[in-house]
């Protein structure tokens, strides 16, 4: 149920979304102006009926349905963008900015020349994938990481 990035396959998720959603979503409102840490998740509920999810900008932020009165939003880039719900006559239930910005606690930037680099400090350093990092750092980092997950299996 996210929104992919082109407007065909846009238009596509949205009408699998009305499918999904049909009128059936009460909640709470979306607050004005909502923000999201960038590779995190936070939890949205919605007060009427809704049948369409739309993000301006998928390549800030995606949105899916966890259950009728439940969405989540996930900050993919820095940014903003918008989210707009609407119920089963395409009306506006919601139409919110979404700000995506940096993880703020225990983040350590590290810069070496013009390269940069991102720990996660609670309690001891251990690498972070975060945009603007050098790439052959995170490429290293996805690279351990892979390593790890495939001596688990």
């Amino acid at each position: 149920m996210f929104l992919p990035r082109s407007l065909k396959a846009a238009a596509a998720a949205a009408v699998v979304v009305t499918a999904l959603v049909a009128s059936a979503l009460p909640a709470a409102a979306l607050e004005p102006g909502v923000t999201v840490n960038v590779n995190m998740a936070r939890i949205l509920r919605i007060n009427s009926p809704a049948a369409t999810v739309i993000v301006g900008n998928p390549g800030i932020a995606d949105v899916t349905i966890q259950d009728p009165q439940t969405l989540i939003l996930t900050g993919k880039s820095y940014g903003q963008t918008n989210l707009i719900v609407l119920d089963n006559t395409g009306n506006a239930i919601a139409d919110t900015v979404v700000e995506v910005v940096a993880q703020e606690a225990d983040l350590m930037t590290v810069y070496e020349g013009n390269s940069r680099t991102t720990m996660v400090c609670s309690p001891q350093c251990q690498p972070a994938i975060m945009l603007g990092d050098d790439p052959s750092f995170t490429s290293s980092t996805i690279s351990s990481s892979k390593l790890v997950q495939g001596a688990a299996k």
